[in-house]
């Protein structure tokens, strides 16, 4: 399964589909802006390493650390695209449904 026609794998591989629920209404901005900065980045060779690469990618979109730090949710004004929680991102959901999602899909893609 390759991103481009170079027939490289990159990161941006594993968010196609889209997760059908979010937590908040920045959440699926969030998401594509994942998809769009690792869309350059090379898949690597273990799903340790790729879950490395969307902690940090996450790290640097959001500006805060999905293990470190505890709120339940953070407002990004770059995901506000209108609506009552807009540019809202539920760090809960990224920890507990998303990022598993991402590394799972990983596992799946490293063993095809």
């Amino acid at each position: 399964m390759a991103d481009d026609d170079t027939g490289a794998i990159t990161m941006a591989a594993l968010f196609d589909p889209e997760p059908e629920r979010w937590g908040l209404r920045g959440d699926p901005h969030l998401w594509r802006a994942l998809h769009d900065h690792l869309s350059d980045v090379d898949f690597p060779a273990s799903v340790d390493e790729a879950v490395s690469r969307l902690g940090t990618a996450f790290s640097e979109l959001v500006g805060l650390d999905l293990g470190r730090d505890v709120q339940s949710s953070v407002y990004r004004e770059a995901y506000a695209h209108g609506g009552m929680s807009s540019g809202m991102i539920c760090l809960d959901t990224w920890r507990e449904r998303l990022m598993p999602l991402l590394a799972e899909r990983a596992r799946i893609l490293l063993k095809a």
